[in-house]
């Protein structure tokens, strides 16, 4: 089983809405999931995809393929071949991408709060390889720069299948200007300028198996980082093993610095079964991440030790809706998810207490 992926996705991406269909009705959240990143940066996030991952004349045979592999769930073979992981990231990463956008958008006060602008955010993408989270932080980090020229981002991407040439493909087309046609007007060649500059977006890959990672590996991957991400990538990994993943995050939490925060983005409704003397028993994706990161309180004499993070966002269920205009070659999906947001408190204490 492909861990640290974003694997699970495409066997499941029939029950997304799709764009072109009349859009459901569903409950008013507490934040407004009706705003757009803005039309024109979500178009370059498409054309990012569209430039750095060619598309072929065997593309819909070889998309076949990776969904037939991905339904027996045999995630091994759906990423055995560079191949495959092309047609994968060009079919699913560019929605994912524009939720993502959308999603950091609308926590970015929390994360840049207090942040010194001199120094890049430093972001780990567990099961990032895909390229979804790399073109997000990407056009983030753009709209940012619209109110500081110096804000920089440092971002390593790590996942158990070989995505290191799709990252370096796609960081490529994120920092040189879009590919024109060879009839482009002289104006808009004029204005044809890439989403970010060189020195502004570093991005790193690590081939590796989140749940394999040590505890001298976890420091220095974790020790220094603002942002660690699971985007759909957490209920997998429980999916794989509770108890490796219980102990992946409990290394991430020694690991992790004060300040640093934990972003949590999954499937809602998610279940993980647990196996307690004998039985086994469902619980909620979200029960067994707070069970881990808010449940270890533990009292020194009368003096009771809180935990080492606290939780900043929560909801079970939102949505993101594209917008309508949008162009790319192949289908776009809306995305409904659940999203957690924790922050690392200073020395096992939350933040009013400091």
């Amino acid at each position: 089983m492909a861990r640290g992926t974003e694997s699970w996705k495409a066997a499941s991406h029939k029950r997304v809405p799709q764009n072109k269909t009349k859009s459901q009705k569903v409950p008013q959240r507490k934040q407004d999931e009706s705003d757009q990143a803005g039309s024109i940066v979500q178009q370059k996030c498409l054309s990012i995809f569209r430039d750095a991952l060619s598309s072929g004349d065997d593309d819909a045979a070889l998309l076949q393929e990776v969904k037939t592999h991905l339904y027996r769930r045999d995630f091994a073979a759906a990423f055995a071949k560079d191949e495959y992981l092309r047609v994968y990231a060009s079919r699913w990463s560019p929605s994912r991408a524009l939720g993502y956008l959308q999603i950091f958008s609308h926590v970015q006060a929390i994360l840049c709060e207090g942040r010194d602008e001199n120094e890049p955010l430093k972001a780990v993408c567990l099961g990032g390889g895909a390229g979804a989270e790399l073109v997000a932080l990407a056009a983030w980090l753009s709209e940012r720069r619209g109110d500081s020229l110096k804000s920089r981002i440092s971002a390593l991407f790590l996942d158990i299948a070989a995505w290191g040439p799709t990252v370096s493909q796609l960081r490529h087309a994120v920092v040189n200007p879009p590919v024109l046609s060879q009839y482009a007007s002289a104006a808009a060649k004029a204005a044809n300028v890439s989403l970010l500059p060189e020195e502004a977006f570093a991005a790193n890959f690590q081939q590796a198996d989140a749940l394999d990672i040590d505890d001298s590996q976890s420091k220095t991957i974790y020790e220094k980082t603002d942002l660690i991400t699971l985007l759909f990538t957490l209920n997998e990994l429980y999916s794989t093993s509770v108890p490796k993943t219980q102990k992946m995050l409990a290394r991430i939490t020694e690991a992790a610095p004060p300040g640093a925060h934990l972003l949590v983005v999954d499937s809602p409704g998610s279940y993980s079964t647990v196996s307690i003397n004998g039985a086994e028993k469902k619980y909620p994706m979200q029960w067994l991440l707070d069970h881990t990161l808010l449940g270890s309180q533990q009292k020194r004499g009368e003096e009771e030790i809180p935990a080492k993070w606290e939780k900043l966002v929560s909801d079970e269920s939102r949505w993101f809706r594209l917008p309508q205009g949008l162009e790319y070659r192949l289908e776009l999906e809306n995305m409904r998810y659940q999203i957690h947001l924790y922050r690392r408190s200073h020395d096992g204490k939350n933040s009013e207490d400091d």
